[in-house]
């Protein structure tokens, strides 16, 4: 395994890119299957070193934006001269090849240019994949890129409603991608959006295989954890004790304590395992305070 670390070219909301350090260097050195049922942006993947992935998360959309990279990673020019056609037509900054916001909108709005620069496009392509090419995976990274948050969003009707972000086409951006492209062109990934329950309940495992999970957490606030509760964290610990018992080695990433709250059921299952603290820093976005938060990585091993 190498010493640099990989982020995710989706750049995603719980990305666990700042904690990949601490938690690589707790994961087992030799991994033959690598199991991972919610692999969100994908940053985990991208700094493991297995014979074959077995990746899932529910989010279909998600889903189909890793299966367009995976397979650009054989033509990335082909998937650039694509990503700029949309760019172009859209009118969008792209920094990663030339700086086109004038200079009065960055003295008028300091801070906030990008978006002001951008929001026109933005909204006509928002426009175009609720109207016409909702399942165009290709717009919606793009969306995702420039979007509040990089997060993927719709409404109760499906329609994406995310705003427009203060972000760029940029040089992290393309470095990004093509480092995703580098590591999984040569690698077997199997991809799936599946429930939790259902991925877990075809699996045979072999010696020196690992389960990855990071599922929503359930005392925390998170746009995608809104359909976690805890009939679904009771299941999936259970899922996780029955691993166990057939010798699987598991490394589970969860908050205990969460702004006053915590995870008592959690807290009480963990008791049998081994608990690494890691130490994150989350900042509260309302008031720049550093929220009051214990995560842990819970393992086997």
């Amino acid at each position: 395994m190498s010493n640099k670390i990989r982020r995710s070219p989706l750049f995603y909301v719980g990305d666990k890119y700042k904690l990949m350090k601490q938690l690589v260097n707790l994961f087992p050195k030799e991994i033959n299957n690598f199991y991972e049922p919610f692999f969100g942006g994908g940053t985990v993947f991208l700094n493991i070193e297995a014979k074959k992935y077995f990746l899932n998360d529910i989010d279909k959309h998600l889903v189909n934006i890793h299966k367009i990279l995976i397979a650009s990673a054989k033509n990335p020019e082909k998937f650039f001269k694509g990503v700029e056609k949309i760019i172009h037509k859209y009118k969008l900054s792209h920094s990663y090849k030339r700086d086109i916001v004038p200079d009065y909108l960055k003295k008028e709005f300091k801070k906030t240019y990008y978006a002001r620069f951008n929001k026109g496009g933005y909204e006509k392509l928002r426009m175009c994949v609720n109207n016409y090419k909702k399942n165009d995976p290709l717009i919606l990274y793009i969306l995702l890129i420039y979007g509040f948050n990089r997060m993927l969003r719709f409404n109760g009707s499906g329609k994406f409603n995310l705003p427009v972000g203060n972000v760029d086409f940029n040089k992290n951006v393309v470095n990004a991608l093509n480092d995703y492209f580098d590591f999984v062109h040569d690698k077997k990934i199997s991809i799936t959006s599946k429930d939790f329950n259902k991925f877990f309940s075809d699996k045979k495992y072999l010696k020196n295989d690992f389960v990855y999970l990071d599922p929503p957490y359930l005392i925390t606030a998170s746009e995608y954890n809104k359909l976690w509760g805890e009939k679904s964290e009771s299941n999936l610990l259970k899922i996780v004790a029955d691993l166990d018992k057939k010798g699987v080695k598991f490394a589970l990433s969860n908050v205990t304590h969460y702004n006053g709250s915590k995870n008592d059921l959690l807290i009480v299952w963990m008791k049998k395992y081994t608990v690494h603290k890691i130490e994150s820093n989350y900042i509260n976005y309302h008031n720049n305070g550093k929220k009051v938060i214990k995560e842990v990585l819970i393992t086997n091993y």
